[in-house]
């Protein structure tokens, strides 16, 4: 047997596994593609054409490094938001931004908060530094903030994870109750505060940026409502002195130069995203209506998704969900009992949703017999 140099106690330990398995992965092992993508929650519109023209005109210079300062779309972001830009880090997307918090923050064996089912891949960031998740159970459908500054204050905690609007079931806190939240944090835990759907939500349910407060970082996202999930950019919003700090571990090298030029050239075109968030919200209310033309409930959501209450239980849901992949339909579903109970749909192109509604009758069907 051949003798292996040995890993950290830390990686030893974890298991071999990864938040997700990706649509890509489930058509290999079915032999077919979907026909109907609508369970990633990316968004099927697309990047503006604007965007798109900004990336093809600078496709022959991708043989360029990109510009290590994520400059050009750096300060783009900060104007958009109104603050400097020492106020943002541009990372790989949230999940790079959540690998670095967890190393700035989180110690082997220290407690981290977050709810019980939101966000894995928060957790899989935790677990790699051998952080101690606390997770806090969902109330009536929605991250329990008062459940969640109790664990916090319980357990001395440096970190605590919101997501709002909330993955993945859609529901979300309005602005004063953040606040009122962050008010009563210990100024000694940080509170990461994942926005990623923040574009397709109501404007009462974004705090005003305040970017003097040093224990907040707000987190967003190109991948969602600016139609770029493939090409992984997002930001985190925040004080100077935290934002700096990123600096000391960050890839400097890891957003590619058509990144940087995608997010520059997206958040500057607000008059596609007004279009898209208008696509989003007649996605929204067609599936809630397939959902009803099926005797299913479907909760109200803040995001480009949906979950649907399948009525039953989480085995019941979960073969709905399984009959639907079979009919090449690809969706999700939480996997925490109580929310289990529903599968998550996004929000597809019109035809996509035909295919929803004509499909998900026959999977409703089949998991009854089953």
């Amino acid at each position: 047997m051949p003798i292996y140099p040995p890993f950290t106690p830390i990686i030893s330990a974890l298991p071999s596994t990864v938040p997700f398995v990706g649509p890509e992965a489930q058509e290999r092992a079915g032999g077919q593609k979907f026909r109907a993508r609508i369970g990633a929650n990316e968004s099927s519109f697309g990047p503006s054409p604007s965007v798109i023209a900004s990336m093809t005109e600078a496709a022959p210079d991708m043989w360029m490094y990109c510009d290590p300062d994520n400059h050009d779309v750096k300060v783009a972001v900060a104007a958009h938001h109104g603050v400097k830009p020492e106020n943002i880090v541009i990372g790989e997307g949230i999940d790079g931004l959540l690998g670095l918090i967890a190393r700035m923050y989180v110690g082997a064996g220290e407690p981290v908060v977050t709810s019980l089912g939101a966000y894995p891949t928060f957790n899989f960031h935790i677990a790699s530094v051998g952080g101690r998740l606390v997770p806090v159970p969902y109330k009536n459908d929605r991250e329990d903030l008062d459940g969640l500054l109790e664990a916090v204050r319980r357990e001395n905690s440096r970190l605590v994870y919101l997501s709002n609007p909330d993955n993945p079931m859609g529901s979300w806190w309005d602005a004063d109750e953040i606040n009122r939240f962050v008010e009563a944090l210990p100024e000694t835990t940080m509170f990461i505060l994942d926005e990623a759907y923040c574009e397709l939500a109501p404007a009462s349910a974004l705090p005003a940026i305040d970017v003097s407060c040093p224990n907040v970082v707000r987190m967003r996202t190109f991948s969602k409502a600016y139609g770029l999930a493939g090409i992984r950019c997002g930001y985190a919003i925040g004080e100077e002195a935290v934002i700096a700090a990123f600096e000391k571990i960050r890839n400097h090298y890891g957003v590619s130069r058509m990144a940087q030029i995608a997010g520059e050239a997206a958040i500057k075109d607000q008059a596609w995203l007004a279009e898209v968030v208008r696509k989003v919200e007649a996605g929204r209310q067609r599936i809630a209506a397939i959902a009803a033309e099926n005797g299913l409930d479907a909760l109200p959501s803040a995001t480009n998704f949906v979950a649907v209450d399948c009525g039953r239980d989480g085995a019941f849901a979960l073969k709905v969900l399984q009959n639907l992949l079979a009919r090449e339909v690809f969706i999700r579903k939480p996997m925490v009992a109580g929310l289990d109970r529903c599968v998550r749909i996004s929000v597809g192109l019109d035809h996509e949703l035909d295919i929803l509604a004509e499909e998900l009758p026959k999977a409703l069907a089949a998991a009854r017999a089953g």
